[in-house]
């Protein structure tokens, strides 16, 4: 009798493995071993599964993500898929799929616990989206992070490299093929959805029902999460962004449902929006950002509203900060804001709200309950853009662009720098400069690592890493100077009393 592969004694010890570990950890129910057994041989075209017993060693030693490489790695090695990041992609979730409840099943299983505490039903469902491998645990754990210490509390540095980085063939050949369906990244037809080259793989992605100001809404985990149970809310109705009167409301009653996180919008707009504009949408989660933390500078009261506290927030952007117990009346007073800011121009800081009927002005607005009270953070953005500054005048100037040139979105509103993948390579040259090690760095990088090149004199490897990163901190917060739109200076913050003295009166 001829000896079977190696390939398929592994296989078959790891199925059977698979499906142990998630009955052990009460995952799946041990009469559904058999079913799940046989979806996964079809899944992986086995016509039979050949001495299950010799899982239990390896059950001991292999968590279930290991294994579930191991079934991927199968499916590659017998050319059931291409060895490529998307197709793992895609059949890693098709696996993992065999093994995850229905969404009517993990609904059922979150309200049931949110009958009970609240925050029990997001802890479960974190750590269920975690263990499905929908929440990309091990890519995040890849990620560059620290904490950078300013005058305006520790701001978070992120250097990303959770997300597969894709091949430009790849990419090319999907920009061939147009596909309608999901009409976006973040609808909910995403749910269940297998995937293709150019879309990761859905099919263990699970969505919570809302109703959100009488409307129906989905509520998700970020796959690449940037910070502590990083959720997404989305409409199920496809349509844009609308930062808007609606959205004030539906962030307030995200919060009645929700009390223990955070949830904001990215702005309306291009260059201040840092998203994707073609879907309706919030972000949130439980994490406390720096902003959340800085402390009101001046106060003022809006007219009408006296059950409403309004100041402005130390911070290097412009933040209005509302707060009150009333929801209504904190919906009065943001739409107060927005409109007014909408329609503001203020020519002495570069202010312009329009050119022709093209409009500038935006809202970051960040919503939190803090005690028993709602707060909304109201962050002003404009997108203007000038022969001097074509990427924007409200946005990372040219001297930082070698650090972070993309758009400021919610996050890095509130202080965490989502900084580019590239850094971890172009950083560690740097270094190798500021060492002796080479002679130049990458142009874009050359006239900074100079500035760097005298106070790295005489400093050990572990020194100047924290030179490094304590200068990228310094450069991020330059960005979010950039970004705001009223400046830290004498001349920038008597404008921005301006504008709170419009406020008051309307």
């Amino acid at each position: 009798m001829n000896q079977q592969p190696l390939s398929n004694q592994k296989i078959d010890a790891t199925i059977a493995a698979f499906i142990q570990w998630h009955i052990d950890h009460e995952k799946v129910d041990p009469l559904d071993r058999i079913y799940l057994t046989n979806k996964l041989l079809e899944l992986l075209k086995k016509k039979e599964l050949s001495d299950p017993e010799s899982s239990n060693e390896l059950f001991h030693e292999s968590s279930h993500l290991t294994m579930l490489d191991d079934l991927v790695e199968y499916a590659v090695e017998v050319e059931l898929i291409e060895d490529s990041a998307s197709a793992r992609d895609v059949f890693g979730a098709k696996i993992m799929d065999v093994v995850t409840p229905r969404p009517s099943e993990v609904n059922n299983r979150f309200w049931q616990l949110y009958a009970k505490n609240q925050q029990l039903a997001t802890n479960d469902f974190y750590t269920f989206s975690e263990e499905s491998n929908y929440i990309k645990t091990r890519e995040i754990a890849k990620n560059i992070e620290y904490t950078h210490p300013t005058e305006y509390g520790d701001l978070e540095i992120t250097i990303n490299l959770s997300k597969p980085e894709k091949d430009p063939k790849k990419i090319a050949a999907a920009k061939q093929t147009q596909y309608s369906y999901p009409v976006n990244a973040l609808c909910m037809e995403n749910e269940g959805y297998a995937g293709h080259e150019s879309h990761a793989g859905r099919s263990n992605h699970r969505i919570i029902r809302l109703e959100v100001a009488g409307e129906p809404w989905g509520f998700q985990y970020s796959p690449y999460a940037y910070y502590n149970e990083h959720a997404i809310f989305l409409s199920e109705e496809h349509r844009g962004m609308n930062v808007g009167e609606r959205a004030i409301k539906n962030l307030l009653d995200i919060l009645t449902i929700l009390p223990h996180y955070f949830v904001g919008s990215n702005a309306g707009l291009p260059i201040v929006g840092g998203s994707i504009l073609s879907h309706d949408h919030y972000q949130g989660g439980q994490h406390t950002f720096a902003l959340e933390r800085a402390e009101m500078e001046e106060t003022f009261q809006l007219k009408d509203l006296p059950q409403v506290k309004a100041g402005l927030v130390k911070w290097p952007m412009s933040v209005i900060r509302l707060s009150s117990k009333d929801q209504s009346a904190m919906e009065q007073a943001a739409k107060k804001v927005m409109e007014t800011w909408d329609e503001y121009d203020d020519p002495s800081v570069d202010i312009q709200a329009y050119t022709g009927t093209t409009p500038h002005n935006a809202v970051t607005p960040i919503a939190r309950m803090r005690e028993d009270q709602f707060e909304l953070d109201l962050v002003l953005r404009n997108n203007r853009t000038t022969q001097q500054y074509p990427d924007g005048l409200f946005h990372p100037h040219p001297e930082v662009q070698h650090i972070k040139k993309e758009n400021i979105g919610l996050i890095e509103v509130m202080g965490l720098a989502i900084l580019p993948p590239r850094l971890e390579r172009e950083l560690a040259e740097v270094k190798a400069f500021l060492m002796g090690e080479v002679e130049t760095v990458d142009p874009i990088h050359q006239p900074w690592a100079d500035t760097l090149k005298e106070p790295a004199e005489n400093l050990s490897s572990e020194q100047i890493d924290l030179l490094i990163q304590q200068s990228v901190g310094d450069i991020f917060l330059k960005v979010l100077k950039d970004a705001g739109v009223f400046k830290r200076t004498e001349k920038g913050q008597s404008a921005f009393l301006d504008f709170v003295e419009r406020l008051k009166t309307v």
